[in-house]
Formats: C-alpha cells, sequence, structure tokens
C-alpha cells in the first residue's frame, strides 16, 4: 500500500498558514477545525515547517501568553520530515515511530499534496489485516 492510497481515500485537505502568521491565528484554526497541526508555508507555496499543538504548548511554558503573538517562525519545526505519494506505508509508519512524529506532509515537485497521521497509518493497517484474515478464514472454510 502506498501514501497515495491514503491521501484518495481520506482526501488531500491540508490547514496551511504562512510563516508570518501569528501563534494565535494557528491556534484559532487547530480549535475551529479540531486538528493538531498546521503546515507553514512560504510565499511561493513550499512547505518551510510544521505547526502542532505540542510546539504550542513548549512556547507558551517558554515565554507565557506573550508566545501567542510571535510569528509561527519562531514556534514551527523547521524543514519536516515529508514523503512522497508513491512512498510505501510501511516505510513512512517506520520513519514516523523512528523520529517520533504525528504528522507528515506528502510532497510532491515541491507541491504539497496533502497530509498523513499516524491515525491513518493505523487505521490502513487494521484494514488490511482484517482483509488477510477474512481472506484466510474464507480459504480455510473452503
Amino acid at each position: 500500500m502506498r501514501i497515495g492510497d491514503i491521501l484518495e481515500e481520506k482526501g488531500n485537505q491540508v490547514f496551511t498558514l504562512p510563516e508570518a502568521a501569528p501563534v494565535a491565528q494557528a491556534v484559532d484554526m487547530l480549535g475551529e477545525n479540531n486538528i493538531g497541526v498546521v503546515v507553514i508555508t512560504a510565499a511561493n507555496g513550499d512547505v518551510v515547517g510544521i505547526l502542532s499543538e505540542r510546539d504550542i504548548v513548549r512556547r507558551l511554558r517558554e515565554h507565557g501568553a506573550a508566545a501567542l503573538e510571535s510569528g509561527l517562525e519562531k514556534c514551527m519545526t523547521r524543514d519536516p520530515f515529508t514523503c512522497s505519494r508513491d512512498a510505501s506505508v510501511d516505510e513512512v509508519m517506520g520513519t514516523m515511530s523512528k523520529r517520533r512524529i504525528r504528522h507528515m506532509p506528502v510532497v510532491e515537485g515541491g507541491k504539497l499534496l496533502g497530509l498523513v497521521s499516524i491515525g491513518d497509518i493505523v487505521k490502513r493497517k487494521i484494514e488490511q489485516a482484517e482483509r488477510e484474515a477474512a481472506a484466510l478464514r474464507d480459504y480455510i472454510a473452503s
């Protein structure tokens, strides 16, 4: 299974903000859309960072409420790990586990195509295991 298969099923909606946007705007976006991460883009659309709830909590702990007025460039994780739609689910799952990340932008030719989460991957792996178990049951029954 490939990452592109997941994007086809779940869709490719990604919430993005420019790196100069204030952290408060990201907090609003996360809360309004019940999401855990925002992809940060440059003016030309290139992915330059990713901002998670954890990044915001760390910044608030260090700087207090003033952190909400700072730009995302001071809070985001720069140069996030990305994958292509042709990457295998197992490869991406391994990278996410090894690097302890929960979200990975899907990029091809410099263009943001979507975002996959560890939850998306686990869901697909469970579905795959259930299909294989059903096939084995059918095989044994016949």
